[in-house]
């Protein structure tokens, strides 16, 4: 287990009060580490730390909401991180939105500005507050949740998918400026899981068949088998890789 130990380590985990997030949250406990729990809702933070604190037997998870639109916000998220447990040694961006779905041709400016800003701006902003620490450390590990979007096109979520890629460049930027003072940054490109995000593909049985057809293990992922990505990134048995992109599609994308 010394290669996944995360006993000692600090993980602020956005957007983990459900779906890939609330899975990562979880793991990230299991494995040792104190964990911040942050979303938008106080109660939904509130209900998934207490329930990882149960579990674990002990001050574990802290619960802090954020928007992470606000600057301002981000900024308080990691001050009661910092004031909690006086440090941050894995950040984990999981928080994303995307509130189109149509032609890019059509797609509002309102709409093209939120998706940029709520996936790759305040990721941007985020590493900005914690980096600095991790460099005078000489330690430390970035997770970006991408998707597998950031490798494709499409005609109805583009700018989602303009988004994503974004965001495994952003890893690829930092990863070459702060890999001297050993600063890791990564991402995990997802495929089609069975959360809430993406219920509109999974919901109806004839349309995940349609979903999955051309992947080669035939199904949808679980939550939780995004977890072990994270986990791996933000542990030991990750201290190699920096700069790198983890798809973890059921083979979607090379079927």
């Amino acid at each position: 287990m010394e290669l996944f130990d995360l006993t000692g380590k600090v993980a602020l985990v956005t957007g983990s009060t459900r779906g890939i997030g609330e899975a990562i949250v979880h793991r990230l406990a299991q494995h040792g580490a104190k964990v911040i729990v942050s979303s938008r809702k106080a109660d939904a933070c509130e209900r998934v730390a207490t329930t990882i604190n149960k579990a674990r037997g002990g001050d574990v998870a802290l619960p802090v909401p954020c928007n992470i639109n606000y600057k301002e916000q981000l900024q308080a998220l990691v001050a009661a991180t910092r004031a909690k447990w006086q440090r941050i040694d894995v950040l984990v961006c999981n928080a994303a939105i995307n509130p189109y779905f149509g032609p890019q041709m059509e797609m509002p400016d309102d709409a093209f500005d939120k998706i940029m800003g709520a996936n790759v701006r305040s990721n941007h902003w985020l590493c900005q507050l914690v980096i600095p620490e991790m460099a005078d450390r000489r330690e430390g590990s970035i997770v970006i949740v991408s998707s597998i979007g950031g490798l494709r096109g499409s005609p109805v979520i583009g700018a989602y998918c303009i988004s994503k890629a974004a965001d495994m460049q952003l890893a690829r930027n930092l990863a070459v400026e702060y890999g001297p003072q050993n600063v890791r940054v990564n991402c995990i490109a997802p495929g089609l899981i069975k959360t809430d995000f993406a219920r509109a593909l999974w919901d109806n049985p004839e349309i995940l068949k349609r979903s999955t057809s051309g992947a080669p293990l035939r199904r949808i992922g679980e939550p939780d088998e995004i977890a072990g990505a994270a986990v791996f990134l933000a542990s030991k048995a990750g201290a190699f890789m920096t700069g790198q992109t983890i798809v973890i599609d059921g083979g979607a994308t090379i079927a």
